[in-house]
């Protein structure tokens, strides 16, 4: 087989019925654990108590639950159904009339790499190691920061990656507020009130995870200029820091069901989503 009929056989693979269902599933999985992220945060709000708000939370969560760790090798395996379907995309081009923008491309490698991440840290989990799947989003956060800026310009690597985080969160929110993901769903097949879902838990779930990754961020941020790794936070103690606000919990209350709404909107790109 020469290069461009495995190169044409690479791509056919890529826009396959198989790759398409690995995709749905995959956005179902992402769905699965911000739903019950958002609920763990709920729980923190109303009680200050409870297991991590996190992915590490969530999937501790799933694991005391009947068929739970049935449940997580299916997440883990449709989560690298996500990390395929975006490295796809990178090779490719991903659907759409500038799915083949260098910036596109670049920006679906960084998402194969995240997804890739998570994958291995939900099969990892459901494997029974629970320090590397599902350990604390905190410490693993301040362990990096920590070994970060060990590194030659330590310091000002920690301060870059705290601003990319912020601004990606930003993006987020952004985009989300413009409603920008129309363009990526098949909403002319949509009822009328299944737009109006989308847009809410569209909006409003974007909003609150660009905000989440805005202020971890800013927390990152803040321990470089102070050069302190211990005010890096995760996911957790960044939500938790909501609570912490003059308003008290009704912030993190709103937060909650921000993120519990991004889990819906999740499941409505598993269902509409073009691919």
């Amino acid at each position: 087989m020469n290069t461009r009929s495995a190169t044409g056989t690479a791509r056919r693979a890529a826009r396959s019925d198989t790759m398409k269902y690995a995709a749905r599933t995959g956005f179902t999985a992402r769905g699965i654990i911000y739903l019950l992220v958002g609920l763990l945060a709920l729980q923190i709000a109303l009680s200050g108590g409870g297991k991590s708000a996190d992915r590490g939370g969530a999937l501790a969560e799933i694991a005391e639950k009947p068929f739970g760790k049935f449940l997580l090798w299916a997440m883990g395996i449709a989560l690298v159904g996500m990390a395929l379907w975006r490295l796809s995309e990178a090779l490719f081009g991903a659907a759409g009339v500038d799915g083949h923008k260098p910036k596109k491309r670049l920006l679906s490698a960084a998402r194969a790499v995240f997804y890739g991440f998570v994958s291995y840290s939900v099969l990892a989990f459901a494997a029974g190691g629970r320090s590397s799947g599902g350990g604390s989003s905190d410490q693993q956060s301040q362990d990096v920061t920590a070994k970060v800026m060990e590194l030659p310009a330590g310091q000002w690597l920690v301060g870059a990656g705290g601003l990319v985080i912020a601004g990606a969160g930003v993006w987020i929110g952004v985009r989300a507020v413009m409603r920008k993901y129309h363009k990526h769903l098949k909403m002319g097949e949509m009822p009328h009130r299944v737009r109006q879902l989308v847009d809410v838990t569209g909006v409003g779930g974007g909003v609150a995870r660009g905000l989440v990754f805005a202020v971890a961020g800013g927390f990152a941020v803040a321990a470089a200029v102070s050069y302190d790794p211990e005010k890096a936070k995760g996911m957790d103690d960044t939500i938790r820091s909501f609570r912490e606000t003059p308003v008290g919990p009704w912030l993190l209350v709103v937060l909650a069901v921000g993120l519990m709404l991004f889990g819906v909107f999740s499941f409505a790109m598993a269902r509409w989503r073009k691919l």
